[in-house]
């Protein structure tokens, strides 16, 4: 099917009888908190409160990029326009990064794809830490041919631009779609979780692991963010889900955040605070995938620029395997640990399971698919990622299995 965007905002085609439809939270699924702004409408993954306790700029930017969310709405449109204000992330000296994808679904099939031109552009020096924003004009996203009849349609937002939603136009009514009755999923984890480098915002791994397992996703993975932060406890403990899961680990030793005598009390911090809005849900700790940098080699990690106006940027370990022994952080130590806090507070809450994030990307596939950047998987190891998810956590036996053997 045939998709396109425009310039500017507008209707483009004058002889079609539009209707603009106000963008409110009851078309939104995926989102926490809905801002109103000068342009729009700007989604945010976490709410006003928590984002009112940390002035980090990372998490400011990781959390307003719309990671798995999406307008849901009800309609026999058969030409849609979404008018969107992107802030598009470029780094001094690199090549410019792809566009975000925005990907259309009808009756859960995808059925187009388009991106977003114009917008605001936030230049980051990542020698420096400086970081610079051009302004831009609102762009237009179009999807037309759609099916002549009553159907149910999602638009994925890009996960890596932060995307105020100004204006939302069809050619036939709107109206929001029916809940339904699948299970709602709430994750938590860092930018793999996130999204890093996958191809499209259906596809990173938690959208894929959701599709496959059918459910709802609420992806509160939050780049270079998941860091035991008692706000983002505090909001999975207050965002209503079936089913949780949090991956926790190469945050922490990337920014070399802690060491090992405050891990495991924040760990049990973490857990208990979801625990106490969330008593009895099936909750499923994950550990890091396999990343060789940090396996052995404590934080903090530091960007290697050598190769950056090819477009290569990778990432390396700063610490000394020494350092173990003073309480840094490895993933080896924190799978150790996640491993052995689970199965301690398992005793109590059967509902609680572990997974090592290795069975999800390990030494095999990282010989067949290496991270490219030496932190981040890219497009493929996403689809494999969310597969081995999927396979472990909602099939039979898994953890978030409608019956559990």
């Amino acid at each position: 099917m045939a998709s396109q965007h425009d310039p500017a905002p507008g209707p483009s085609a004058p002889a079609t009888d539009w209707i603009t439809t106000p963008v409110t939270a009851g078309l939104l699924r995926g989102a926490l908190d809905l801002e109103h702004t000068e342009q729009g409408v700007l989604p945010h993954r976490l709410p006003a409160r928590a984002r009112a306790q940390c002035t980090d700029g990372q998490l400011a930017m990781a959390e307003a990029q719309p990671s798995g969310v999406r307008l849901v709405f009800r309609t026999r449109a058969t030409a849609i326009e979404l008018d969107t204000l992107r802030t598009k992330m470029a780094y001094r000296g690199a090549p410019p990064r792809p566009d975000g994808v925005y990907d259309l679904l009808v009756d859960g099939q995808l059925a187009g794809q388009a991106d977003a031109n114009g917008g605001n552009v936030l230049t980051v020096d990542m020698t420096t830490g400086s970081a610079e924003t051009r302004p831009g004009p609102v762009g237009t996203v179009r999807f037309a041919g759609l099916p002549d009849r009553v159907k149910d349609v999602e638009i994925w937002l890009p996960y890596n631009e932060k995307t105020e939603l100004v204006a939302l136009r069809t050619d036939a009514p709107v109206a929001p779609a029916p809940a339904g009755d699948r299970r709602v999923w709430l994750h938590h984890g860092s930018s793999i979780s996130h999204g890093s480098n996958a191809a499209t915002p259906t596809t990173t791994w938690p959208a894929l692991a959701a599709s496959r397992g059918g459910v709802e996703l609420i992806n509160l993975g939050l780049s270079g963010s998941a860091l035991l932060d008692p706000f983002t406890a505090r909001a999975l403990r207050d965002t209503p889900a079936d089913l949780i899961s949090v991956k926790i680990g190469i945050n922490l030793v990337n920014l070399d955040l802690m060491r090992l005598r405050a891990f495991a009390p924040a760990v049990h911090g973490f857990l208990d605070t979801i625990r106490d809005g969330h008593p009895t849900l099936p909750l499923l700790v994950v550990s890091p995938v396999l990343c060789p940098i940090h396996e052995d080699t404590p934080g903090p990690g530091a960007p290697d620029f050598s190769n950056i106006g090819e477009g290569q940027l990778r990432f390396r370990a700063m610490g000394d395997p020494a350092e173990r022994a003073a309480g840094k952080l490895t993933l080896t130590v924190i799978r150790d640990e996640l491993d052995r806090i689970v199965k301690q507070r398992a005793a109590d809450d059967p509902n609680l399971h572990y997974l090592d994030g290795r069975e999800l990307y390990g030494e095999a596939d990282f010989a067949e698919l290496p991270l490219p950047d030496q932190l981040h998987p890219d497009a493929a190891t996403h689809l494999r990622i969310g597969e081995r998810f999927a396979e472990r956590a909602f099939a039979a036996g898994g953890p978030f299995a409608t019956e559990r053997a």
